[in-house]
């Protein structure tokens, strides 16, 4: 079962996460692109699985197709909330799955391929992690967007941000929690004259790193928990 769940999760952030464009988010209430958007999601399932003609990936890929129709038509904003909801019921729909048909991954044509599992969990780690938790981030601090805040790089608060969490990330999955704390000091460092000089703007990178950080740890340790359930890849240390 959980590699089927490893391949199903990993498929899933392929889909929404690499694959679908700013594009295809914006223009989602047109049937068409949510159908290829779907379409999208069933190749990734059959690619990850490596079962092409398994009938309950294409249930799958409906249902997620359900899930971006009713958050899309029938959403109340653009905050966190609904971004969390969506993604909850998505993976949801991901452990049914592959509690109901745990050997989608058993049957298909990677099966002899034990280590193949771990590598996409960390790959699903790694994008939850960094790339989704751009998004997330970004949702939680959009009230204070337009606020009076000093000017950086175009997009450079996004990119530190996708850095720090790959750093945590890496940090922790190597086994070497202690250099989190080492990043916490040098950003804290990096940042003092920026939050000593203006409140405001002191207080938001405080918030966005802390959501930053507490994203990155929940989703590392998330990555690490799902690891153990499956063989190792031997490449990683192992928990005593």
């Amino acid at each position: 079962m959980m590699e089927t769940f490893a391949a199903l999760l990993f498929a899933h952030m392929l889909a929404d996460f690499v694959i679908q464009t700013k594009w295809m988010v914006e223009n989602k209430r047109k049937p068409q692109v949510l159908l290829l958007h779907g379409l999208i999601v069933l190749i990734t399932l059959q690619l990850a699985t490596g079962n092409v003609t398994a009938w309950p990936l294409l249930v799958l890929a409906l249902a997620h197709i359900v899930i971006d129709a009713t958050k899309t038509y029938l959403r109340h904003g653009d905050g966190l909330a609904p971004f969390l909801i969506d993604q909850g019921a998505h993976v949801i729909t991901l452990i049914i799955a592959a509690t109901a048909v745990p050997g989608l991954w058993a049957t298909g044509i990677w099966s002899d391929l034990p280590w193949l599992p771990a590598l996409m969990v960390i790959a699903s780690g790694l994008i939850l992690t960094t790339r989704a938790g751009g998004f997330a981030i970004g949702l939680l601090m959009k009230p204070w967007a337009d606020s009076d805040l000093p000017k950086g790089l175009q997009n450079g608060g996004a990119l530190i941000g996708i850095l720090e969490r790959g750093l945590i990330f890496l940090l922790l999955l190597v086994g070497q929690p202690s250099g989190v704390g080492f990043l916490i000091a040098a950003k804290s460092i990096l940042r003092f004259d920026t939050t000593a000089k203006d409140q405001s703007a002191g207080e938001y990178v405080i918030i966005g790193t802390l959501a930053s950080f507490g994203w990155a740890l929940l989703f590392s340790y998330a990555t690490i928990a799902l690891l153990g359930t499956l063989p190792a890849l031997g490449i990683l240390p192992q928990s005593p």
